[in-house]
């Protein structure tokens, strides 16, 4: 390296620089190689310096670690032997159950063996007295045997004459007794029957406040004056002879002063003719087109009106969920009538009076009140279909999804099939109840005396009777019987086949009571 800087300094000195400034080039460089040798030295010591801190720092948290790892060493091996020492306890305890348990087991054993010994010392007790009893049957049976064959001897009778003799005799006397037995069961039940039903009856009739107007084939349109008769008959009558081809009612014009009436079965037609003759007399203007105009308006009307009637009725009796064809058919009971009756005012009343019955005897109110309201629905079209109005309206029932039980109901309500339950019950009663008040039906002179004669007839058709009288109107008949061919006991027997003979034969609303009179009398005279 010298040899280099002289040759350099030669090169130098050669080119003309001073040596002074070699000179201090040459102590700058020596200056900071000794530096620079310098700080690698105190690198070297740093470096070193930090090697042993990190030396001297991961020893220590090798240390920290191995602690960490005896402590959590010693936590785990005091939580097994804790564990330990719990599992060793339970198990301790259930050494101890078992040991009792078997303990009670020994016991146990020890009592069911003195109960089989007891037991087995009972059952040769038993033999021996079966046997004993066996042998005391045998000295019976012979006993027995020796008795028959002494009786035999004495009667003169075998053993199955005497039987047969003894049986008859014993069939004779409970003959009489049964029938008198029966005869005060039936005195007794049916005085508690008719006195609780009574009651029942009564509360329900009382709670029913409902008015009976009697309904008729016939319609009064009034008038302002005679001159409007002209008018509604038109020139050469063909105003009314349109009214009556588009309403079908006869329209009848008499002496009758300021009045027309109207004529027909069918009551819708008639009240749809009425109101379309009262808006015609008081608009004025009377001529066939005017008359087709009008009574399509009140047809509409009158329809409209049904609905709303239907609507009404379900909702008097609390009915709820009806089709709306039931409440259709339901307005139109509106303009039925049954013996005068209107049939929507009985179909309600029958809906309250069964409702009122079924709480008495705690049976479904909902499903009475609704039996009742539909009973007689089939009547609003009984006159487009074939059949008994009871079977039509158990097809609309049935057809408009109502319960098993409620079609049942309707189509029994007239005995027209047997009543199956005591919804079915329920709605016969108040069916005759509704239709029986004083009042509610109205019946013609010669079918009130048809049905009385009918009735008598029926009566005086039986054996030993010598006389009949019905009274009340129908509703009772008294039968006197000859008392020297009708005993006390058959007496009760006629009344009840008269009875029944009267519900196969008639048709009657309500109920007819059969009374059976037996009278024997006894006259001397003395001379």
């Amino acid at each position: 390296m010298i040899n280099r800087f002289f040759t350099n300094t030669g090169v130098i000195l050669g080119a003309g620089i001073p040596l002074a400034v070699l000179f201090g080039l040459f102590c700058g460089y020596r200056l900071r190689k000794v530096l620079a040798e310098k700080r690698l030295g105190m690198a070297e010591k740093l470096s070193q310096k930090i090697i042993k801190d990190a030396e001297k720092e991961a020893e220590a948290k090798r240390r920290e670690a191995s602690l960490e790892a005896k402590d959590e060493l010693y936590q785990s091996r005091t939580e097994f032997e804790r564990q330990t020492q719990a599992r060793r306890n339970e198990l301790l305890q259930l050494e101890k159950r078992l040991i009792q348990r078997e303990e009670n087991l020994d016991r146990k054993v020890d009592i069911l063996e003195k109960k089989e010994k007891d037991v087995s010392d009972r059952e040769n007790v038993l033999q021996n007295k079966e046997k004993a009893i066996q042998d005391r049957n045998r000295e019976l049976a012979i006993a027995l045997s020796e008795e028959k064959e002494k009786l035999q001897r004495i009667s003169g009778l075998s053993a199955a004459e005497a039987r047969k003799l003894l049986l008859q005799r014993l069939e004779n006397e409970l003959s009489q007794e049964k029938a008198t037995v029966i005869k005060r069961v039936e005195e007794e039940t049916k005085a508690m029957a008719d006195k609780k039903a009574k009651g029942i009856i009564s509360v329900a009739i009382q709670r029913c406040a409902s008015e009976h107007v009697a309904e008729t084939t016939v319609s009064v349109v009034a008038l302002p004056s005679d001159e409007m008769k002209g008018r509604i008959i038109g020139r050469e009558g063909r105003n009314i002879r349109a009214l009556e081809k588009v309403t079908g009612v006869d329209v009848i014009i008499d002496d009758t002063p300021e009045a027309v009436i109207l004529s027909a079965f069918d009551p819708i037609r008639r009240e749809i003719a009425k109101i379309t003759l009262e808006r015609l007399v008081v608009d004025g203007r009377i001529h066939p087109a005017r008359i087709e105009e009008v009574v399509e308006k009140v047809k509409q009307e009158i329809e409209v009106n049904i609905r709303n009637e239907g609507e009404q009725a379900a909702f008097e009796m609390g009915v709820q969920n009806l089709h709306p064809e039931e409440i259709r058919l339901l307005g139109r009971l509106k303009y039925r009538s049954s013996y005068g009756q209107n049939v929507l005012h009985h179909s309600k009343e029958v809906a309250f009076l069964a409702g009122v019955l079924a709480a008495e005897i705690n049976e479904n109110v909902a499903s009475a009140k609704r039996a009742g309201l539909l009973h007689d629905i089939g009547k609003a079209i009984d006159r487009e279909v074939e059949g008994t109005h009871a079977q039509i309206s158990a097809d609309i029932a049935r057809k408009y999804n109502e319960a098993p039980e409620i079609v049942h109901a309707i189509a029994s309500h007239h005995e027209e099939q047997e009543a199956g339950t005591v919804l079915a019950v329920l709605i016969q009663a108040a069916d005759a109840i509704s239709a029986a008040r004083p009042g509610a039906r109205r019946e013609t002179l010669e079918a009130y005396i048809k049905r009385l004669e009918k009735l008598e007839g029926i009566a005086k058709s039986f054996k030993g009777v010598a006389k009949c009288y019905a009274i009340q109107a129908g509703r009772e008949i008294r039968v006197i019987v000859e008392p020297d061919r009708i005993s006390d006991i058959e007496s009760a027997q006629l009344s009840r086949e008269i009875s029944k003979k009267i519900e196969e034969s008639l048709d009657y609303p309500g109920q007819i009571k059969v009374t059976v009179i037996r009278e024997t009398r006894a006259v001397e005279y003395a001379k």
